[in-house]
């Protein structure tokens, strides 16, 4: 057995494989894999080996082209059988919502080239003649999704692995990881210990055991899973006998997918009674095991089943195969390096193997080859949750996901599973004034307030929903009066040192602001991307807060981690640092009222210390509202005291608490786009206008550089752009296709209704060569051509004299 590698994958399923064919692909000869048993042990073995494009995230969607696209590229390398089926599939709609759904997914599709399409009840007839329509009106048909051989096909990659020059070590059970000075692993097994460069946890079931031995908590949790396949059907047999293979169909309203197996039917379910499994460990023991059968949890699924499908009511049971197999809280994958850590690397929570490994693979093989990815992986970055998550939120958080797997995805929905966890000094208070909440990064967030007669919750929907009115409400006193929300969910860090302002310089794209004063920066990758939108603040020539997302806390320190310097210390403080943000015409009176200090010389951009009431605070003139308006920040434990004091202060002008319902409508007026939207590492400063930041004349050679500057000469090929939208009762969310001539040419990123102009608005990119000054497009929404026209100043006060005044 070999003794040293440049990385040393752990785990033989079919994501390990994958990892470590792309390595070899990406020029990474000196790799090796290490199995505790056979390959394909774990939940690899028995998986029903599905395979499909669809995902509510285009990045995964896209991934999962790419992952089926590869299968006849590694048949082709190795000679060998991934027992390919590539026969469509159909989803079923029983209900408006859901064809809303499958309406706003064929949107996105039209732009990344996927060849879905809207079917109805006839045609659907005929692509999957199994299926009783007794209450079917539609459906989503895909001709890539299919089906393979597990086995085959993880062994395909680990062949064309060994050709480029792969080690694979089986019957090797990993028992340690220990880290050496040098951020080097030492990999014990029962063989020997393998020092390695870099360690790949790509363990499946074990991944948390695997995990435990460096420290390190995974967020992810086996589920039992169960799926049968029959003997054989007549209606198969007369398929087949005319050469013809029977599609996919899955059925959200049985929680059901259905396929072809041999002459027979393999249908698969994700019940309500559904169980974890494993939930303190799964055993080292466990490998080509199966579960015990257990019809009773899924006694109502096979019921419903045998009114959808009656060809199996009379179809005998030929096997039940019952396995694990592991889910992250939302259902995606745990990908990337692991904050916090040097050189750990995760490769986990796979659940949709044979649709996403060989994208898990490429994307985790091009972090470590080429030090970032070619497209936004944020969806399954193991750094979108951070260190607030534990065993306790993650374990009910996946039996939601598993019971919501073929539920409809609303974009407003706030699921209820490990809620309310994480609160602020403010939650009861907010909650007496009949706060709607959300939930950002495992923290409650007020969405709206509502008034005494109007429900508590936001009802899920593609089109406008009962928050209308209340969010129309919050608009109106920011505008109008003033208006008065937290800033805890900001992602903070304190920046110290004497080295602070040359990192900041070297890290940070834009001007550095003098003591006293704030500036907008974007950070960027070497490729010139953006990787975060930060508000600087400077305390002092060593002190700088940092201001950004607050759901990127754990990606952003990463990144700092990453680049860090002598002399120079980076903390995370969003939770240690809190407060409130005062917008809207009379936010200066309502300052004023709450201190000696004299605050009204503050000019845009300013910050001062100041005492507000018995609160030390720090106050910033900005506001993400567009408004005349201050963030003020203090310690969690003077919340209390603070919201007492300015909202006292604010009784005389009516200031009315809003939440992020109002606060994403008010950013429309100012053109304002948004983190994880407008901006992300698959947009560039150039295209997304983000270079008015950059501070091309100061002498630092800033990461990214080269690459913007390249961009900025050669001009992007595309623009954000924003358009007023002629609607019904249905605004843009996201990636709803551009028309113009009866093409797509772009995309959008968000939209919304600005209540306060009473106009829905959206964001898109758009060809440079297609922009013209008045330029008119339409926007697929729900199906719906709706016009739209581009917009070159802000809605709400054009010339910033309001809010810089």
């Amino acid at each position: 057995m070999k003794t040293t590698t440049r990385v040393a994958v752990i785990g033989g399923g079919v994501v390990g494989c994958s990892v470590l064919y792309h390595l070899t692909k990406l020029g990474w000869s000196d790799v090796m894999l290490i199995e505790r048993s056979d390959l394909t042990s774990g939940s690899t073995w028995h998986a029903a080996g599905g395979f499909h494009t669809l995902n509510g995230d285009t990045n995964m969607a896209a991934l999962q082209g790419y992952t089926i696209r590869l299968y006849k590229e590694l048949e082709e390398i190795t000679g060998m059988s991934c027992g390919l089926h590539h026969v469509g599939g159909v989803t079923l709609a029983d209900t408006p919502e859901r064809m809303d759904m499958f309406l706003a997914e064929r949107a996105k599709h039209r732009y990344m080239g996927l060849e879905t399409e809207i079917v109805g009840p006839e045609e659907i007839a005929k692509i999957a003649p199994v299926t009783n329509l007794d209450g079917v009106i539609g459906g989503l048909y895909d001709p890539l999704d299919g089906h393979l051989d597990p086995s085959g096909t993880t062994h395909a990659y680990a062949r064309a692995a060994r050709m480029r020059g792969a080690t694979i070590e089986t019957h090797c059970k990993v028992v340690a990881t220990t880290q050496r000075a040098d951020g080097t692993w030492d990999v014990v097994t029962e063989k020997g210990t393998i020092h390695a460069e870099h360690l790949v946890n790509a363990a499946g079931l074990w991944a948390r055991e695997l995990g435990a031995m460096a420290g390190v908590y995974f967020p992810l949790h086996p589920m039992e899973h169960q799926y049968i396949v029959t003997e054989d059907v007549p209606l198969i047999l007369d398929m087949a006998a005319e050469g013809r293979e029977h599609p996919h169909v899955m059925d959200p309203a049985g929680e059901s997918y259905l396929r072809q197996e041999g002459k027979g039917l393999c249908i698969g379910f994700y019940e309500q009674p559904c169980r974890p499994w494993a939930v303190d460990g799964t055993p080292w023991d466990f490998g080509h095991e199966l579960l015990p059968d257990d019809f009773e949890k899924i006694e109502d699924s096979i019921a419903f089943a045998y009114r959808r499908f009656p060809a199996l009511e009379k179809a005998g049971v030929k096997s039940v195969i019952h396995g694990p197999f592991t889910f992250a809280p939302d259902g995606n994958p745990l990908v990337g390096p692991v904050p916090g850590m040097r050189n750990y690397w995760s490769a986990c929570a796979v659940m949709a193997g044979f649709s996403q490994g060989g994208g898990v693979g490429l994307m985790l093989a091009q972090w470590m080859v080429e030090g970032e990815t070619e497209r936004d992986t944020f969806a399954m970055d193991c750094a979108r949750f951070g260190d607030w998550i534990t065993p306790g939120y993650t374990r009910p958080k996946v039996i939601e996901n598993y019971q919501k797997r073929f539920s409809v995805s609303y974009p407003n929905e706030e699921l209820p599973a490990a809620r309310p966890f994480r609160q602020t000094p403010m939650y009861d208070i907010f909650d007496q004034m009949g706060a709607v909440w959300g939930a950002q990064y495992g923290l409650e967030v007020v969405n709206y307030f509502a008034e005494a007669d109007e429900p508590r919750f936001e009802t899920p929907s593609f089109r406008r929903s009962n928050a209308w009115d209340a969010t129309a409400r919050e608009v109106a006193a920011v505008r109008g009066c003033v208006g008065i929300n937290e800033v805890h969910n900001f992602g903070k860090y304190m920046v110290t040192g004497p080295g602070a302002r040359a990192w900041l310089d070297r890290v940070m794209a834009g001007r550095i602001p003098a003591p006293g004063r704030l500036s907008l920066t974007p950070m960027l990758s070497p490729a010139g991307r953006l990787m975060g939108d930060f508000t600087v603040s400077c305390l002092n020539e060593e002190t700088f807060q940092l201001t950004a997302s607050y759901g990127a806390q754990a990606f952003h320190m990463r990144w700092f981690e990453r680049n860090e310097a002598p002399g120079v210390r980076v903390e995370n403080i969003s939770d240690r640092l809190t407060g409130f943000q005062v917008a809207g015409p009379k936010a200066r009176e309502v300052l004023a009222a709450c201190t000696r200090s004299d605050l009204s010389d503050m000019r845009f951009m300013d910050l001062r210390h100041a005492t507000l009431g018995m609160a030390d605070c720090l106050v910033q003139r900005v506001s993400y509202t567009g408004d005349l308006g201050f963030e003020i920040y203090c310690d969690p434990m003077a919340q209390r005291a603070l919201w007492h004091t300015l909202w006292e202060a604010g009784k005389p002008w009516g200031m009315r608490p809003f939440g992020m319902r109002a606060m994403m409508s008010l950013r429309l007026d100012k053109h304002f786009g948004s983190w994880g939207a407008e901006f992300c590492p698959d947009y560039t400063p150039a295209e997304t206008g983000m270079d008015r930041f950059i501070a091309w004349k100061k002498d630092a050679d800033f990461i990214g550089r080269a690459a913007a500057r390249a961009e900025r000469d050669s001009g992007p090929a595309r623009r954000l752009l924003t358009f007023e939208v002629a609607v019904k009762d249905a605004d843009v969310v996201a990636y709803e296709p551009i028309w113009l001539d009866g093409a797509v040419v772009g995309f959008c990123t968000s939209g919304g209704y600005s209540h306060h102009m009473g106009k829905s608005i959206a964001f898109g990119f758009v060809p440079v060569d297609k922009i013209t000054h008045d330029l008119e497009v339409e926007i697929e929404i729900l199906g719906e051509m709706c016009t739209a026209r581009r917009q070159l100043a802000p809605l709400f006060d054009p010339d910033g004299s309001r809010m810089r005044g």
